[in-house]
């Protein structure tokens, strides 16, 4: 099913239908479906090659496939998919994104991944891009990720520079969820609401 937090905070965030939502890391993650049954546009970028002919082939979709800088695309239904590296993106491949929504790409990232990421991916959206950012926090003593802890204060050292920050939720996740992280005592997860400023 699509992310929960996807479904109850993204109508808030006022992104128009038909605007691109951009997907980092995204696998072949249901959400994206989601957001092409709502009218939006897609681009994700992801390395698993597998994982992309994966979610076409779940969704009875055939893409169309060409070849750019920046990978093997993979294009379809409103969805179009970037087998590469989200480091290697530039501006000018995301210039037409007007939000963003990333579950599973900062979480997945060690710390000063996380950095880079923050520096050199994001930057490279457009002013007034609008996002969604959903993060995991528990006590990164008990376990090794991924998925990382990335508390509240982190989020806002990572992006505070560049776009305005709000959190719209944290709710606990019970240990019987299928999405509780094992090893953990607690675990959180927590929904930013993003605007990136000029």
């Amino acid at each position: 099913a699509p992310t929960p937090l996807l479904l109850k905070h993204w109508p808030s965030l006022g992104v128009p239908a038909g605007a691109k939502v951009f997907v980092p890391l995204a696998g072949k993650s249901l959400d994206m479906a989601w957001f092409a049954a709502n009218g939006y546009q897609v681009l994700g970028v992801e390395l698993s090659r597998l994982a992309i002919e994966r979610f076409f082939a779940e969704h009875g979709l055939q893409p169309g496939i060409r070849d750019s800088k920046y990978g093997r695309h993979y294009a379809a239904g409103g969805i179009e998919l970037v087998n590469g590296d989200a480091f290697a993106l530039d501006a000018d491949a995301l210039r037409d994104c007007a939000a963003v929504f990333d579950r599973a790409a900062l979480i997945a990232l060690p710390p000063d991944m996380r950095v880079r990421y923050a520096r050199d991916v994001y930057s490279k959206l457009p002013t007034g891009c609008r996002g969604l950012l959903i993060t995991l926090e528990y006590d990164q003593a008990e376990r090794e990720g991924p998925p990382f802890s990335v508390p509240e204060a982190e989020v806002h050292a990572l992006f505070g520079d560049d776009w305005s920050i709000d959190l719209r939720e944290r709710r606990p996740i019970a240990p019987d969820h299928p999405g509780f992280v094992s090893g953990v005592s607690r675990l959180d997860t927590a929904a930013y609401a993003l605007q990136r400023r000029a």
